[in-house]
């Protein structure tokens, strides 16, 4: 049975969204499709509903706006209603808002601008804030050898903010700055699983409020072709960040440092699309809160298990998927390439580097489905499979 708040929250976001959806110009089209959507995760349970994509280009039929209003019936949390509109300007230019309220604990604003070609190229500018209470995270303690059985459950409260402002040393070089602003609070979670906070009091980040502020400073090499929809090329990310626990009496001050690679070895008519992707991370530091560290499932890696399964100061690992195209297809007036993806994750934490050892390792084969609207936009569909049952994701973006 559906809440009158929850309907109230619902039949908000789908008015916002018919306003929005209609374009300033009149020589701008207008496509609608509405897609089923249903899924299962490990972590949040399972999903049905209806996701209506509009889609509007300008006279020249380049995509200008993505809105989509959806309305999902979850079987933890109960009925979601949700917007995500986007923008894209020519250069690269993009901004994301992302609003949904649902009937139980669940809430999410998210906001995001990026410019990888400010002021005429010389600059790159990206800003976002969001708020968001996710109720269905996870914890099984630190370290790789958790067991299933130590499941526990909880709500994340989190308030985020964040700029970054980059300077090109050439084409392909970029150095930048930035600033990260993170407040988070546990509360008790919306499944049947013990809390989080009663089985794990001693764990730094458990209790409380943790407010984070941390200084980076990034190194990104790129001669990717594109940098949503790539085809060819390579990236390469590293950074080193300093970081103070505000909230902490003692006030730690701890450091994390990554280094990211990630190779696209494109076949020569490019319908195959090989890509590998390596990740290393570091964390130094201690009183490190627990969801501040490095962390293996989810959507972006270790894809079958759920999301921050396993948690440790250091990480390493290893993706690699091919990337299959099938076909072709006009899509509400658009051209988008439909794609499979084999892969294989695999990964290990630990809290020191003396312990790394290959039968820590997990390793989750599976498979994606891709549709890709170049240059901007990717919707994607992956399965993992582990020990653990598996795990289904979806998402607007490659996992890497």
């Amino acid at each position: 049975m559906i809440s009158l708040r929850g309907l109230t929250g619902v039949l908000f976001v789908l008015c916002a969204a018919s306003l929005i959806a209609l374009p300033e110009e009149a020589a701008a089209g207008v496509e609608y499709f509405p897609v089923p959507s249903v899924s299962s995760t490990r972590n949040d349970g399972s999903d049905a509903g209806l996701l209506v994509p509009i889609l509007i280009t300008d006279p020249d039929g380049e995509l200008k706006y993505i809105v989509a209003p959806m309305i999902i019936r979850n079987s933890i949390v109960g009925t979601r209603g949700a917007l995500n509109v986007f923008r894209y300007e020519p250069g690269g230019r993009e901004m994301r808002f992302i609003g949904s309220f649902t009937e139980r604990i669940e809430r999410k604003v998210v906001f995001s601008y990026a410019d990888p070609a400010f002021a005429q190229g010389r600059y790159s500018l990206n800003f976002g804030a969001s708020f968001f209470k996710n109720a269905t995270s996870r914890f099984f303690d630190l370290g790789q050898a958790t067991q299933e059985s130590k499941e526990t459950n909880y709500t994340a409260r989190e308030t985020r903010l964040n700029w970054r402002f980059g300077v090109y040393a050439n084409e392909v070089t970029q150095i930048s700055v930035g600033q990260r602003f993170r407040d988070v609070q546990l509360q008790r979670g919306g499944t049947g699983l013990p809390f989080t906070g009663d089985r794990f009091p001693r764990v730094d980040g458990v209790q409380g409020e943790s407010l984070i502020l941390g200084h980076r400073a990034t190194f990104y090499y790129d001669t990717r072709n594109n940098l949503v929809t790539p085809t060819d090329g390579m990236a390469v990310t590293a950074y080193a960040e300093l970081n103070q626990s505000l909230r902490n009496g003692d006030h730690p001050v701890y450091s994390r440092y990554e280094i990211e690679v990630k190779k696209l070895f494109p076949s020569e008519s490019k319908r195959a699309i090989l890509v590998v992707r390596g990740d290393l991370q570091a964390t130094i530091g201690s009183q490190v809160p627990f969801f501040e560290q490095s962390s293996l499932g989810g959507q972006n890696n270790l894809r079958g298990f759920g999301g921050d399964r396993f948690i440790d100061k250091h990480l390493v690992s290893l993706s690699i998927e091919e990337r299959i195209h099938l076909a072709r297809a006009k899509v509400a007036g658009v051209n988008a390439d439909f794609e499979i993806a084999p892969f294989l994750d695999t990964g290990q934490v630990f809290s020191d580097y003396k312990k790394v050892s290959f039968h820590s390792y997990r390793f989750t084969p599976g498979v994606g489905f891709r549709g890709v609207v170049r240059p901007n936009v990717v919707g994607r569909v992956d399965y993992g499979y582990s020990r653990e049952g598996g795990a289904i994701f979806a998402g607007l973006d490659f996992p890497y």
